[in-house]
C-alpha cells in the first residue's frame, strides 16, 4: 500500500515456520497477496536459522510485477560488495527494485557462533560503514575506496550499474540512540517497534529523520469479532513465556527490552495496542486489534507523530490483509 505519504510492507513468511515441500508456494502466495492489497514491498527477515533472504527474494520478484523485496542484510555474513552486486543483479535480471534492511545485531547468541562479539554501538558504527560502501556502489561512484575500521576497499567498482529509479531505499532500527544516529548519518528510515501513539512524541522529536514502525493488525467489523480472531490466532502460551524470559535475559536489543518493559499487554476495548503475542514469543512487534475505524485512528495518530513507512507482521490469510486494506484506506484515504 502506498497511500498518501505512507508506506506499507507486508513481511515474508520464515522457512523455520514452513515445512520445505510448501515453503515456495507459501511466499509465493503471501507476496501475491501483499500485492494485490497494494503494498509497497515485503520484508524478508535473515538470521542463522533461516533459508537465505536473497534466494527468497529471487521468488518473491518471479511471483509479482512490482512488489519491492525489503532484504535484510546482516554485515557478519557478507561483504559489503557482494549486497551491492545482489542489488545490481536483481534490477539487471528483473528490472526491479528492491529495498534494504541493515541490521546492527540480530540474536546475540547467533553472532556469537559466527565469532562476532562487538559490543551494540559499535555494531551500528560498523552498519554506518558497511552501508556507506554498498550506497556509494549502488550510486555509481567510482572507483570506491575506503579505509574505515571494519571496510577497507580500494578502487572497487560495480557492474552492472544500476539505474537510478532502482536503487534501493535504506532502512535501520531506530529503537536506540545510536540507531537513531546511524539512520541519521545514512539519511535512513529508523523504523521502531512502537509505544502507544500517545506515548512515542518525545522518541520522534527530531524530524530530520524518517521513521517507520513495525506493527501488527488485526480489524474487523466488531471490536468483539477482532478480539476473537485475535486470541484465537495468539492463545497464551506457558512455553512461549518462558521462551521470551530467556531471550530477555541474552539480548542486549533496545528494542527488545523496551517493549518486554511495556505495561498492560492485555489490551481492553479501550485500548486497541497490544502486546500478548509478542510476550508469548509468537511475533517480534506490538499489535493493533479493533474495528477499521479505531484501528485506522492509532494509524493515523502514529503518521502525525512522523511516521511514513509500516511494516507488518507476517499475514495469515489473504483476507487479513484485505482488512488492513481496509484500515489503511480509512486511515489515508484511497489508494493511487
Amino acid at each position: 500500500m502506498k497511500l498518501g505519504a505512507a508506506r506499507v510492507y507486508a513481511t515474508c513468511p520464515q522457512s523455520k515456520d514452513v515445512g520445505c515441500d510448501d515453503y515456495l508456494a507459501t511466499v509465493a502466495d503471501v507476496a501475491r497477496w501483499s500485492e494485490a492489497a497494494g503494498c509497497e514491498g515485503i520484508l524478508v527477515y535473515t538470521d542463522n536459522g533461516l533459508v537465505d533472504p536473497w534466494l527468497v527474494s529471487q521468488v518473491i520478484l518471479e511471483s509479482t510485477e512490482r512488489l519491492s523485496p525489503l532484504v535484510a542484510v546482516q554485515p557478519v555474513y557478507m561483504h559489503p560488495y557482494s549486497v551491492a552486486k545482489m542489488v545490481a543483479s536483481l534490477a539487471f535480471l528483473h528490472g526491479r527494485r528492491v529495498h534494504l534492511n541493515m541490521l546492527a545485531g540480530g540474536f546475540k547468541n547467533d553472532l556469537v557462533a559466527l565469532g562476532d562479539d562487538t559490543p551494540h554501538d559499535e555494531r551500528y558504527e560498523r552498519t554506518v560503514e558497511y552501508t556507506q560502501v554498498i550506497t556509494r556502489l549502488l550510486a555509481g561512484e567510482e572507483p570506491v575506496t575506503s579505509a574505515g575500521r571494519y571496510v577497507r576497499v580500494e578502487g572497487l567498482r560495480l557492474t552492472p550499474p544500476v539505474p537510478a529509479e532502482l536503487r534501493p531505499e535504506v532502512l535501520i532500527s531506530g529503537s536506540s540512540p545510536a540507531g537513531l544516529a546511524a539512520a541519521r548519518v545514512l539519511g535512513a528510515t529508523a523504523v521502531r517497534y512502537p509505544k502507544p501513539p500517545g506515548e512515542e512524541d518525545e522518541a520522534l522529536a527530531d524530524r530530520s529523520i524518517p521513521y517507520g514502525i513495525r506493527v501488527g493488525v488485526i480489524a474487523r467489523a466488531s471490536t468483539e469479532e477482532a478480539w476473537r480472531v485475535a486470541r484465537e490466532r495468539f492463545p497464551e502460551d506457558r512455553k512461549g513465556q518462558i521462551t521470551h524470559a530467556l531471550a530477555m535475559k541474552v539480548s542486549d536489543s533496545h528494542w527488545h527490552k523496551q517493549l518486554s518493559a511495556e505495561v498492560g499487554a492485555e489490551a481492553t476495548e479501550e485500548s486497541t495496542y497490544w502486546l500478548g503475542p509478542f510476550q508469548n514469543y509468537k511475533t517480534f512487534c506490538p499489535y493493533l486489534v479493533g474495528t477499521h475505524e479505531r484501528v485506522a485512528e492509532e494509524i493515523a495518530a502514529y503518521a502525525r507523530l512522523g511516521i511514513s513507512t509500516f511494516i507488518l507482521d507476517i499475514p495469515p490469510s489473504e483476507e487479513e490483509l484485505q482488512h488492513t486494506g481496509v484500515v489503511f484506506e480509512q486511515a489515508f484515504g484511497p489508494r493511487a
